[in-house]
């Protein structure tokens, strides 16, 4: 009996160690899993840009995951509303149609609230840029201009969201970010690899940008690195450096083009009474408003003529005369640099694929064939020899006030692509008319909700792989063990000392 009890005992004494030993490793491997086994998750962010352009404003929900590519989101377009009414250049003057206004403003603005989860609304940052058509008014009317800035950043204020920021933007940056747009959708900034993982194409080739608005036009291309000006602009995205050729032409808009031409045809007829527009095709009779063609700082008005005259116009459908006419709104002469386009602007030589939308998609598409050049030329002469009332059945989806302009717009664009920027047969083909890709619009805004992405904070959140309360609970149970073992260790250190 004398042996087995020193034995009993020691059994004892290493089961308690045992049990403290394993509750000590039990209380470090939990804290250790929780530890290294936790990863971090971002949650969906959004973003809200109103494109405020010169004829219309759009709307556009953005989204992307708060894990950021290099600095960069990556973003796609949620939804798209397009503002009922006018541009909001036209606002201050008419009440009527500014209540008219805003309700639409508000309509838009509810439809792209339901694709916000309701959580991050107030959080999702909205912004307002505001294009030619305010640019125009700043320079004619700046107390209005003003009025009309301030109403909206109150409106938009109220509104369930983050209101940011409303803001006349720049040519230059409509330019930018147009490219970033054009880019960011062809995937040639950031790609999907077979891992799925986000990665750099190879070679990192971009294209280069051509918008056509009311009253802007942009052009905006990757040029070398070390050619520098005020039209040169520095830009990183996803980690690399761009040196991107920008610059935007006011006043050479679709619309403020056509009154450039239609000055000229005033201005040269013998008679007001009957003028004469070969730009018109043959059976169009319009008597348009003196206010039609002058009510824009873009020209400026004959000392002769009264905004509120009539001017009856028939007309005649000649396509080499009416090319002659556009023409004369540019300076295709004056040029003190290596290269220049045009008004003596200096301008790289244009070099690889280009993606031209808005005006210059829709004025394409009216057109018809514009694979290469002489079948575009073809193409325009056809056009505006053919008469108004063959051109209404040949063409029923486009509407009549859209419809008489194309003949104007084919020559301006033939014109300004292939004298001004210098596009000639062989570079033709490399000129793409898009007005969407892969179900998203091309603009300005989703480049400019790119760069903001940079600046925008993501909500990060810690995932563990065991909850609070089972992590605390797993520690005090452990560490319960560990006391208790101690101090029976403790007890039997005792009792053998005493």
């Amino acid at each position: 009996m004398a042996s087995k009890e020193p034995t009993g005992y020691r059994c004892r004494i290493a089961l308690v160690l045992l049990i403290l030993l394993g509750s000590i490793a039990a209380l470090i491997a939990v804290a250790v899993i929780q530890d290294t086994w936790s990863f971090i998750s971002y949650s969906k962010e959004y973003g809200i840009v109103i494109d405020a352009g010169s004829s219309r404003s759009n709307i556009y929900l953005y989204e992307w995951p708060g894990d950021k590519q290099n600095e960069t989101g990556i973003v796609r377009q949620v939804k798209n509303c397009r503002v009922k009414g006018d541009g909001i250049s036209e606002m201050k003057v008419d009440p009527v149609k500014d209540e008219n206004t805003w309700s639409a403003f508000t309509n838009c603005l509810d439809d792209i609230k339901g694709g916000i989860p309701a959580e991050k609304q107030k959080k999702t940052p909205l912004f307002l840029g505001a294009t030619a058509g305010m640019r125009l008014l700043e320079g004619r009317n700046q107390t209005r201009a003003n009025e009309i800035m301030t109403s909206l950043r109150e409106f938009l204020s109220d509104q369930p969201f983050n209101f940011q920021n409303a803001s006349i933007i720049s040519g230059q940056e409509e330019g930018l970010y147009g490219w970033i747009t054009v880019n960011y959708i062809k995937e040639n900034f950031i790609t999907k690899n077979v891992w799925n993982k986000y990665m750099r194409p190879e070679g990192g080739k971009t294209v280069g940008s051509m918008d056509l608005g009311g009253a802007s036009t942009q052009i905006a291309f990757s040029v070398a690195d070390n050619l520098t000006g005020e039209d040169y602009l520095h830009v990183k995205l996803y980690g690399y450096p761009y040196n991107v050729y920008t610059h935007s032409f006011l006043c050479y808009g679709k619309n403020e083009a056509e009154k450039k031409v239609l000055d000229k045809i005033v201005q040269r007829s013998s008679s007001l009474d009957l003028i004469l527009n070969p730009c018109f095709p043959k059976g169009l009779n319009l008597t348009l408003k003196a206010t039609r063609i002058y009510g824009t700082p873009c020209i400026k008005m004959p000392k002769q003529y009264t905004l509120d005259q009539d001017f009856f116009m028939v007309g005649t459908g000649d396509s080499e005369e009416c090319k002659e006419f556009v023409r004369m709104i540019f300076d295709f002469d004056t040029c003190n640099a290596d290269h220049c386009s045009f008004n003596g602007v200096e301008q790289p030589a244009v070099v690889g694929e280009f993606m031209a939308y808005a005006g210059f998609f829709y004025t394409a598409r009216a057109i018809g064939d514009n694979k290469d050049l002489d079948t575009f030329s073809a193409a325009i002469s056809t056009f505006c020899n053919t008469s108004w009332a063959q051109l209404k059945k040949e063409k029923r989806s486009i509407s009549d006030k859209f419809l008489r302009t194309y003949c104007t717009a084919g020559h301006y664009l033939l014109s300004i692509l292939t004298e001004g920027y210098k596009f000639d047969k062989s570079t033709w083909r490399d000129i793409h008319f898009e007005e969407k890709v892969k179900n998203t619009t091309i603009g300005w805004s989703l480049g400019f909700m790119l760069s903001l992405s940079n600046m925008i904070p993501s909500e990060v959140k810690q995932n563990y792989p065991m909850t609070d309360p089972l992590f605390a609970g797993l520690i005090f149970l452990f560490s319960a063990l560990t006391i208790i073992t101690l101090v029976i260790v403790f007890i039997f250190c005792v009792r053998t000392c005493y």
